[in-house]
């Protein structure tokens, strides 16, 4: 990536149908159902737009000599960037929060290479500008604590980049809301702090103006699925010529 996006208006992306909601709702069920049956009609992708922390620290891992000690390296790095209780970020922790952002930005744009071939897009996650935070699928630094000119320039970077993200709005985002405690039975390897945190900021996002279809991840699965399938046809038609 040699040059960041200047700030743009917002774009309507005519194939691409995001689907965000708390770890737990069911958001890798539903991309994988949607990509599938789509698929059967016109050409589909799926692809996650979350910062892939856990698979990048997995594939560090994997590295001769250098990999385990560099894999926990990050994974701790990650975790202290979720952290409210840290009052300041430094260096190397924004550095590698940065370098997320920007491997987010990445798959972005292979998004939009495939939506400007007339491709159907399902994502899992969207990001967005209005909240910061990883966990909502926002900046990673936008609320940290520096004296570092260093950090605060990357923060204003990684949110002009999230604003250039932001201002490609999908066809149609599909939000699945479930209650903290179902999302914790579902994942019970995540916080639950975490988790009630998501359920509460997630339902606020508007995803600029985005059409948003809210629906009930607790509801039979089927039931979610027709809806969800339904309004996903429809949204890519509308947008279309």
């Amino acid at each position: 990536m040699n040059q960041l996006p200047a700030h743009s208006k917002l774009r309507i992306l005519q194939s691409v149908i995001a689907v965000v909601g708390c770890d737990g709702s069911g958001k890798s069920s539903l991309t994988t159902d949607l990509n599938n049956l789509l698929g059967e009609t016109r050409p589909t992708r799926l692809l996650y737009l979350g910062q892939s922390s856990g698979n990048i620290g997995a594939w560090i891992k994997a590295l001769p000599l250098i990999g385990t000690p560099a894999g926990r390296y990050l994974a701790r790095k990650a975790e202290s960037s979720h952290d409210k209780t840290t009052k300041t970020t430094d260096k190397a922790t924004a550095l590698a929060i940065f370098c997320l952002s920007l491997w987010r930005a990445y798959k972005f744009r292979r998004m939009l290479s495939l939506n400007n071939r007339g491709v159907v897009v399902v994502t899992d996650r969207y990001p967005q500008a209005q909240i910061s935070g990883f966990y909502y699928d926002g900046t990673g630094l936008g609320a940290v604590k520096t004296n570092s000119w260093l950090v605060r320039k990357l923060a204003a970077v990684e949110f002009r980049l999230y604003q250039w993200m932001a201002n490609h709005v999908p066809a149609l985002v599909i939000r699945l809301n479930v209650d903290a405690d179902t999302a914790h039975a579902r994942k019970p390897d995540h916080k639950l702090s975490v988790l009630k945190d998501k359920v509460t900021v997630i339902p606020n996002l508007r995803f600029n103006g985005a059409q948003v279809l809210d629906l009930n991840g607790c509801a039979p699965y089927q039931e979610v699925l027709s809806t969800a399938l339904q309004a996903a046809g429809n949204a890519i038609k509308k947008q279309q010529p």
